[in-house]
């Protein structure tokens, strides 16, 4: 036996010995987090073992899981605001509807929308007009119960009606404290209006060019805190002002949003809907919007944010889905709250046009017809389409029942509905008390489980980009971590991505900080703030998808 017959055998007796499988992570009992701060604008796609970093692990399973495998094309639904068609990013991954005749005037495809080459904008119309400004859905409430309900007691009231009545009670106290709010930012602006000129001029003799650093001024307040109170004051606001990269603009701009606001948000005499829809209150009334996505993305610049993480976690180099992932814009937020109507047809539009995964970053306080998104939910959990949304931004718990956000997929408090609702939180970087993120919205009766969503780099429209944070970003990372699922594994029905997406993650048992106004200083398991208890990650969710794929 030769050379190479001796090496061909080995090679046989080699390759026919069972392939060891990748391990999935495990949950880490003792962390020793890095301090290198290298490469933070992807220290979401990061990896707890390999880098200490409480990322979702999604370059270790492209470098390691997906070389070799094909996907299919996967459409994921961007239910915001409009996005940034045009960004050099973003452009070649659009959803093109191939069914309609571009602006030729006519309904081709019979789906119920004009020339949709695109998508379709809810919250615009035909002559160019688009809500920048909608209403807080407590002022709808408001709107359409006052004349019935005002003034009155609940003893006053029919028991039939006291649902309703108990629902513009609380409308009225959030809109109350919502003006509340509103002069408290209103003082606060006067605060840096006043404020500014006047630290300038303290400090001119010494800085005549103002060309200070954050740490001399941090200097000039420690050296006359106690001599020049008032000096030192003047310094500790200029290096906010500097750290916090404000000016004179920014004020200006911060008061036109607060004018906005009271005109138009929190306004009971303003109705939004005037030039949109004829029948806000008519569910089976679709003749409205248009197919216009993208002439205010400037102003309403959330989408782009959404669609270029997606997009990013879906393709974190120029290669693999770069042509298989497909968002398709469906615009229905502007600033303020959406409209029930809007969200209901938005969610039957993707499902309607072949979306695989709807992403849904946004969220209210209150919902006017949740029956009407209900029902929507449940045609997408019919149609095998997977929704994604985020827990909100306040810091609540979830669990305590005045602390519920919208849209979610409970109904009266029953259990869940369906079994295609996954919703999101926050998390950060920071492992430690600090680890869910300070802003984010929590609780396991609601919350599914967590995603990196805290100083996260995305885009912006006119081929910009910027960190940002919010449980929205939280979700658009995991509609992402979704649509690779759905391209490797298209047999993996809605549901099975779902309980991949929450069984697949990793736990952490660390107490972080969960205050109350009664406890201040309240820590909680971060394993005990959502149903899975754990945070996403990509590795683990292909290794498990690759598994029950086999099975099926």
């Amino acid at each position: 036996m030769n050379k190479y017959t001796i090496l061909f055998v080995l090679y046989l007796v080699v390759s026919c010995k069972p392939i060891k499988l990748h391990q999935p992570i495990t949950s880490p009992t003792e962390i020793q987090q890095s301090t290198d701060k290298k490469d933070l604008k992807n220290w979401h796609f990061k990896d707890i073992e390999l880098d200490t970093i409480p990322g979702i692990s999604l370059t270790r399973a492209y470098d390691s899981l997906l070389i070799t495998k094909k996907s299919r094309q996967v459409i994921v639904a961007v239910i915001d605001t409009e996005i940034d068609i045009k960004h050099k990013n973003l452009k070649s991954n659009f959803w093109i509807n191939d069914d309609e005749v571009p602006n030729n005037g006519k309904d081709d495809d019979n789906n119920g929308y004009v020339d949709d080459i695109q998508g379709w904008n809810f919250i615009g119309n035909l002559d160019g007009y688009n809500i920048i400004y909608s209403n807080y859905e407590c002022v709808r409430i408001i709107q359409k119960f006052k004349d019935e309900f005002k003034g009155k007691e609940k003893e006053d009231i029919s028991v039939s009606r006291w649902a309703d009545y108990e629902l513009y009670i609380a409308a009225q106290k959030d809109h109350a404290a919502k003006i509340k709010a509103a002069q408290s930012n209103y003082k606060y602006v006067e605060f840096l209006r006043t404020g500014y000129p006047a630290a300038i001029k303290a400090l001119k003799e010494i800085y005549p060019k103002e060309d200070y650093s954050i740490s001399d001024l941090d200097s000039l307040y420690n050296l006359y805190k106690e001599s020049d109170k008032t000096f030192a004051k003047h310094a500790y606001f200029l290096a906010d002002w500097t750290k916090y990269d404000m000016s004179v603009n920014w004020v200006n701009n911060y008061q036109n949003q607060l004018d906005s606001i009271r005109l138009k948000t929190n306004n009971i005499e303003y109705v939004d809907r005037l030039k949109i829809d004829s029948y806000p209150e008519d569910i089976t009334y679709k003749n409205y919007g248009t197919p216009v996505i993208n002439n205010n993305s400037e102003a309403l610049y959330h989408g782009t944010k959404i669609a270029g993480l997606i997009l990013k976690t879906v393709t974190p180099s120029d290669k693999a889905l770069k042509s298989k992932l497909r968002l398709m814009p469906i615009p229905i937020s502007s600033n303020g709250d959406e409209h029930d109507k809007d969200i209901a047809l938005a969610i039957r539009y993707a499902v309607d046009n072949g979306a695989h995964i709807i992403n849904m970053s946004l969220g209210k306080d209150f919902s006017l017809h949740e029956d009407w998104v209900l029902d929507a939910i449940n045609f997408a959990a019919l149609n095998d389409v997977l929704i994604v949304t985020s827990s909100g931004n306040a810091a609540v718990d979830l669990n305590e029942t005045d602390n519920r956000t919208f849209p979610n997929d409970y109904g009266n408090e029953e259990g869940e509905i369906s079994d295609n609702f996954l919703m999101v939180g926050s998390s950060s970087q920071k492992i430690g008390k600090s680890f869910l993120s300070y802003f984010s919205n929590y609780g396991n009766r609601h919350v599914d489980l967590f995603a990196p969503g805290e100083d996260v780099f995305t885009t912006l429209p006119n081929n910009e980009y910027d960190f940002d944070s919010g449980t929205s970003l939280s979700t658009a990372i995991t509609s992402g971590v979704a649509a690779l699922i759905r391209s490797y594994y298209p047999d993996l029905t809605a549901s099975q991505v779902k309980h991949i997406l929450m069984d697949s993650g990793i736990e952490y048992t660390i107490p972080v900080a969960t205050p109350t106004a009664d406890d201040p200083d309240k820590m909680t398991p971060f394993n005990e703030l959502s149903k899975s208890g754990k945070i996403l990650n990509a590795y683990n969710a292909l290794i498990m998808a690759d598994k029950i794929s086999s099975e099926n």
